[in-house]
């Protein structure tokens, strides 16, 4: 079962940026919980979401980052090699940026929402 932190990482240029911790096994019986802590951090500019920890991942979870990406600039760090496999293979890699550390994807420039 995945649970979800916000807690705030600071970046230089960017203040305050929410990070939303993703854990386990993400699918359709169990997205709820995470699909509002990054709806709630999509309210500011930037978010980030940690998916070190993700062990298994499925369309349902892409849905919801594709419709978060739609209202802020979500970023993904630390994804695992489900979550990159999945990205990949849907091309949302190309849409959603990808960052090897929450550190980085905190630090980066603004990119801004697609929608």
């Amino acid at each position: 079962m995945p649970t979800q932190d916000e807690s705030p990482q600071g970046g230089p240029a960017a203040g305050s940026v929410p990070v939303v911790t993703a854990r386990g096994d993400l699918d359709i019986d169990n997205l709820g919980p995470l699909r509002r802590a990054l709806e709630t951090a999509a309210q500011g500019p930037v978010v980030v979401l940690d998916a070190s920890d993700v062990s298994f991942a499925d369309s349902s979870f892409l849905s919801v980052l594709l419709s978060v990406r739609q209202l802020t600039d979500l970023r993904v760090a630390g994804s695992s090699p489900q979550v990159l496999r999945l990205l990949g293979i849907t091309g949302a890699d190309r849409i959603i940026p990808l960052y090897p550390t929450v550190s980085e994807a905190t630090q980066a420039a603004p990119a801004g929402p697609i929608g």
